[in-house]
């Protein structure tokens, strides 16, 4: 069962037995410049997944392999197949468009700019609903609600609002609804508090945390019949939303990683790029999105 630290606040899941994604030997160049040098990592089901590292190491990379939006110059990428009973791992890399669309309707991914297209908020958090399940308008209408809800915002007031009159902090939660309306297995973050006041940031590290450890619908997509644990991979340089939902941290510098361990040994951890980072970090998480 999860337990509770009485400091935080925040929910502390057990620690997990089965693999959500498997990478191998992975390696990506750009114009003769390796970027990543051969990835190894397993990340659990119900793991929080926190990735970081300095501008331009790789991270943003490293992410779109594991989503399928890129190819990687060699390497395995197996993920956990959620269509399946038996959550099957299912290699990646090569994957025909059909069968990648099929794995990413398990998926969400909360971009660093939002990317909400234009229209209002519910045509934005009712779209994957319509297009990719069988549920009346009523019950998409319920779902949405629902998601807008979880995020701390009242359907009835933002519902009708166009994308055009929603504040950065509004934008960001109007993602995080559309994320999890449709009870993803696994969802993706870039960056999510970057460039946001610490008010509101605070305000999205609860949503990643209460989303994270929200219970999946039974019939949910990809559920397969039974409330399985979500999993949480992020990219961020939000030193207080490591502190606040200690994640598992991994660390890459030069296109390796440096370090991979519990966010409490990463603070204290005898690696000299870690160190540095963390120097810098408020620093990087103020400055503007790229």
């Amino acid at each position: 069962m999860p337990t509770i630290d009485s400091e935080l606040g925040l929910i502390k899941q057990p620690a997990p037995a089965a693999p959500e994604i498997v990478v191998t030997g992975l390696t990506k160049s750009f114009n003769s410049r390796p970027v990543l040098r051969g990835l190894n990592v397993t990340i659990n089901r119900a793991e929080i997944v926190a990735i970081v590292g300095h501008s331009g190491c790789g991270k943003t990379v490293f992410l779109d392999h594991m989503t399928g939006l890129m190819q990687p110059d060699h390497g395995s990428i197996r993920v956990a197949d959620h269509s399946r009973p038996d959550r099957a791992m299912i290699e990646l890399v090569g994957l025909d468009h059909d069968h990648l669309d099929q794995i990413r309707l398990h998926w969400a991914i909360v971009f660093q700019h939002n990317a909400l297209f234009t229209g209002t908020v519910y045509e934005n958090c009712a779209l994957w609903l319509r297009e990719h399940t069988t549920l009346l308008e009523r019950k998409i209408k319920q779902r949405v609600r629902e998601a807008l809800s979880a995020v701390r915002l009242d359907p009835d007031e933002v519902m009708t609002k166009p994308r055009e009159a929603l504040s950065g902090g509004m934008a960001k939660r109007v993602a995080i609804a559309r994320a999890i309306a449709p009870d993803p297995g696994v969802i993706f973050y870039d960056e999510p508090t970057t460039g946001l006041d610490p008010v509101v940031s605070g305000h999205i590290h609860e949503l990643i945390f209460n989303t994270h450890n929200r219970p999946r619908a039974v019939g949910a997509v990809g559920a397969v019949g039974d409330a399985t644990a979500r999993t949480t991979v992020m990219i961020t340089h939000d030193r207080e939303l490591l502190r606040r939902i200690s994640p598992r941290v991994i660390m890459l510098d030069g296109g390796i990683i440096v370090f991979d361990g519990p966010y409490e040994r990463f603070l204290y951890a005898d690696v000299p790029a870690a160190r540095l980072y963390l120097e810098h970090m408020p620093v990087l998480h103020d400055r503007p999105p790229d």
